[in-house]
């Protein structure tokens, strides 16, 4: 069966494969350009996203949006997602039976939007996508292919506001994602 963008909304809506969905307040389905080169890939919804069913909104997509704009990037002009669909209560890492029930919805994602760059944010993300053994401290910002696909990974905007110290850090991070992105379509603006 050849699904739609709607198809897995309106699956991630009715979703019941975990005990997260009775916690939950809204489903969080990825949001962002549905022909986005750049698709960034976090763990799972905090809180302010559960109550507005809306990735990455609160301080920590502040932070997000702001790591962007430094770059020369927009939130219009990429894919974001999670890997769970609904908020771990007390924002604790996910289980791997919740991430197994909500990984066909990010297959989906990922198969519809055919990133050219995926970008993992945080270590529970990088350690799904990328390599069960990914250590953040040591491997952000390296890079590897896999199906055509450059993946990388970063520390997740959250880890700024426990350590401000990082956010140059992960600029640089992104603004090596956008200059990759511009090496990889001519005739775009490298920052």
């Amino acid at each position: 069966m050849q699904y739609t963008w709607s198809d897995i909304k309106q699956h991630i809506a009715s979703c019941t494969h975990c005990p997260l969905s009775l916690s939950r307040q809204r489903p969080v389905m990825g949001r962002g350009d549905y022909k986005a080169d750049i698709m960034l890939i976090a763990e799972a919804p905090g809180a302010q996203e559960d109550q507005q069913g809306i990735p990455f909104v609160g301080r920590s997509g502040e932070i997000l949006d702001s790591l962007l704009k430094d770059c020369g990037l927009s939130r219009d002009e990429i894919y974001i997602t999670n890997i769970l669909k609904c908020h771990p209560p007390g924002n604790r890492d996910p289980k791997e039976e919740e991430k197994e029930a909500c990984f066909p919805y990010l297959k989906y994602e990922t198969f519809l939007l055919r990133p050219r760059i995926i970008v993992c944010l945080g270590r529970v993300a990088a350690q799904r996508i990328i390599s069960p053994d990914f250590k953040i401290t040591r491997e952000h910002g390296a890079w590897t292919e896999r199906k055509h696909c450059l993946m990388t990974a970063t520390y997740h905007p959250s880890a700024i506001l426990r350590d401000p110290s990082k956010y140059e850090i992960v600029k640089k991070d992104f603004c090596e994602i956008a200059r990759k992105r511009a090496e990889m379509m001519p005739g775009q603006l490298v920052v």
